[in-house]
């Protein structure tokens, strides 16, 4: 695919995917080819979104690699509690002599110097640990879930060691057990099942040494069997994200990517997290928490195969974030740069990343991948370079240079470089992120912004002369209302904002060719920012009203954009009432036509459409998002979601959108 300069001729037919086996129609005249990767996804781990979320893992802190340098206070017994039931005695402490990996360095010593009698004791005796997870282990009756541990016996005979899923409390109830005997002096990674006699959803861990002596531990977890597509990826959670019909993912940030507050230390690099998952290295994460990184680069690309969706992984290229050590309080923020006789380093990272995900089995890296069960070419066509950074003449220095050097290499690999934060005409790191891409010939730019709601009522950012004939083309990489007049709530007028500028930027998708609303997750327990797109707990996902409108767009992807189709009534036009959008989508593999209505004033409206050119078939299916404009979707409440009914369509019809409405006719050809 080649789609450097990008064309939007050659941006349609490379980035069509047939849906089906029909034969693609051809498009009828007046139409203008877009992109139909227009929806994607975006994930971040901000919010606990990967461990906690959709890393299926129940463990917290399964590593003991906790410290604080992530957080005041912590150590690598955070989520952990000691246990000496049945009036046993003993101790641990963490040790770091001979670990599994130098990436993994902290382990865990068990100390038993009495064990109480068994039977005495109904059962609760030893010296071990409990792991209660993230706020409580939610399991299921009947289901399976694998146990795996790493451990080592230190000193005597071999040592049966207790594997218990119980109910909290002074008194718990036993869920699922077995009994694991140790006997290697070296590390050994023992596995089992368990599967609980009944629902509890928070259950506890407990592992507990049987008999006397020393006893090492790491590397703890506990995975329900059924996860999406076996992956370890927690099953409703990332069924959530295929409802939305994403093209493609960017992934592993936003600000994690390049050390966020915290400067070089702390900078996420992809080759500590593709290896089995005892030799990955945690890392702080720049939101407050730490990353065990169970889902690494390998994971990510997994996660994007099997939903169908193109990887868009985001390298540093050799520049902090301009918020380091408080820079985001300073009147002059500050960026850490790398020194430009060792940026060889940073450009070799995105080298060797290209081979890992595209390499034949016999190089050095693919055979890495090859190693971790996927022989197969990832096929990876997008690269990000940069995230959100202060356009400086240190980035434009080294961002160039990455550039060049990657282009040398891997012509066919398409750049995606950043505009900066706050990506509106006036900004000096917009204005200036600009002309980099332009001096250099960036295929595209991602473009973030989070503004109030009336901001995207006002703006139509891409119907300006700027982007005209520009080649580089954007990729509108963060977005969404973010109101402080309303306490950055998800409300049904935020959505409503967001889709009709969803619509205008649907109409401009032969220069706007990917857009994907952030953040994407955050648990319920340990939010980060708001508002996001898919809140959740232990047990389900809530999906808020921008999420059904993502899910409406994702829906009716396309290649060809018709603007003449559809007309307000009674002088209404909705170039001039900004609370008023529409588009027509024509999908030629699917063979769909996809009609989306929006009104956000007080009042209905009639519509004309005329679809004189298409062969409609006249059976179709009619899809209506409404609500107040205060309406919210939260824990307790789910007022905003889709509506769908059959409908009878013809080529010619006056339909109504009801006040405060979304509203898409899926057509059949």
């Amino acid at each position: 695919m080649n789609i450097k300069h990008l064309s939007m001729g050659a941006v349609a037919v490379a980035l069509s995917v047939a849906a089906s086996a029909q034969k693609p129609m051809t498009a009828p005249q007046g139409g203008k080819q877009i992109s139909d990767e227009l929806i994607g996804i975006f994930f971040e781990d901000i919010s606990y979104s990967a461990d906690g979320g959709l890393n299926a893992n129940l463990v917290q802190n399964g590593s003991f690699e906790y410290s604080p340098m992530v957080r005041d206070g912590w150590g690598p017994g955070t989520s952990w509690r000691f246990l000496r039931p049945g009036h046993s005695a003993g101790y641990i402490v963490d040790g770091h002599q001979n670990p599994i990996h130098a990436n993994n360095p902290t382990y865990m010593r068990i100390y038993a110097e009495r064990i109480g009698h068994y039977e005495d004791y109904d059962g609760w005796t030893g010296v071990g640990l409990m792991n209660n997870g993230f706020n409580g282990m939610n399991v299921k009756a009947g289901e399976k879930y694998d146990f795996s541990i790493f451990m080592r016996n230190v000193s005597g005979k071999a040592k049966p060691v207790r594997i218990v899923l119980a109910t909290p409390g002074r008194k718990p109830k036993v869920l699922a057990e077995t009994t694991i005997n140790v006997y290697d002096k070296e590390w050994q990674k023992y596995t089992a099942v368990l599967t609980p006699s009944e629902n509890c959803p928070d259950a506890d861990l407990q592992i507990l040494m049987l008999e006397k002596g020393e006893l090492d531990i790491d590397m703890v977890s506990l995975v329900p069997q059924d996860t999406y597509h076996g992956h370890g990826i927690r099953k409703d959670l990332a069924e959530a994200l295929e409802g939305l019909n994403p093209r493609f993912m960017r992934f592993p940030g936003g600000c994690v990517v390049h050390g966020g507050g915290d400067g070089f230390w702390d900078t996420y690099r992809w080759k500590t997290t593709v290896g089995p998952k005892e030799t990955r290295k945690s890392l702080k994460n720049t939101w407050g928490y730490n990353q065990s990184m169970d889902i690494g680069y390998f994971e990510y690309f997994q996660l994007c195969e099997d939903m169908g969706m193109q990887p868009l992984p985001i390298l540093p290229c050799g520049v902090s974030c301009q918020g380091v050590n408080g820079g985001w309080g300073m009147k002059n923020q500050a960026q850490e740069v790398v020194a430009m006789e060792d940026m060889d380093e940073w450009v070799q990272d995105a080298l060797d990343l290209i081979e890992w995900a595209n390499g034949d089995v016999n190089t050095k890296w693919g055979a890495v991948r090859a190693a971790a069960g996927h022989p197969e070419p990832f096929n990876l066509k997008y690269l990000g370079i940069g995230n959100e950074e202060k356009i400086t003449p240190e980035f434009a220095e080294r961002f160039k240079y990455m550039y060049n050097k990657i282009m040398e290499k891997h012509p066919e690999i398409v750049i995606v470089g950043t505009a900066g934060p706050g990506s509106h005409p006036g900004n000096p790191d917009y204005e200036n992120s600009w002309k980099l891409a332009e001096e250099i010939g960036l295929p595209i730019i991602d473009e973030h912004y989070y503004d109030p709601r009336q901001q995207y009522i006002d703006s139509r950012q891409y119907d300006s002369d700027f982007y005209k004939d520009k080649k580089c083309k954007v990729y509108l990489g963060e977005y969404s209302v973010k109101d402080h007049s309303h306490g950055e709530k998800n409300q049904w007028g935020d959505a409503l904002a967001e889709a009709i500028y969803l619509l205008h930027v649907e109409r401009n998708a032969d220069k706007v060719v990917m857009t994907s609303y952030a953040p994407l997750f955050a648990y319920k327990h340990n939010t980060n920012w708001n508002p996001n797109l898919i809140y959740f707990d232990n047990e389900r996902p809530f999906l808020t009203c921008s999420y059904y409108v993502q899910q409406m767009f994702g829906q009716s992807s396309g290649q060809y954009f018709y603007g003449d189709c559809v007309k307000f009534a009674d002088g209404d036009d909705e170039f001039k009432n900004h609370l008023l959008g529409q588009s027509v989508i024509l999908n030629v593999n699917k063979r769909e036509l996809y009609v989306k209505l929006a009104n956000m004033t007080d009042a209905p409206k009639s519509v004309n459409i005329d679809l004189s050119r298409f062969s409609v078939k006249p059976n179709a299916v009619k899809t209506i998002l409404s609500g107040n404009l205060d309406d919210e979707n939260n824990y307790d409440k789910h007022p905003v979601s889709p509506v769908k009914e059959d409908v009878k369509v013809s080529k010619k019809m006056n339909v109504e959108v009801p006040a405060h409405s979304l509203i898409m006719y899926t057509i059949k050809l």
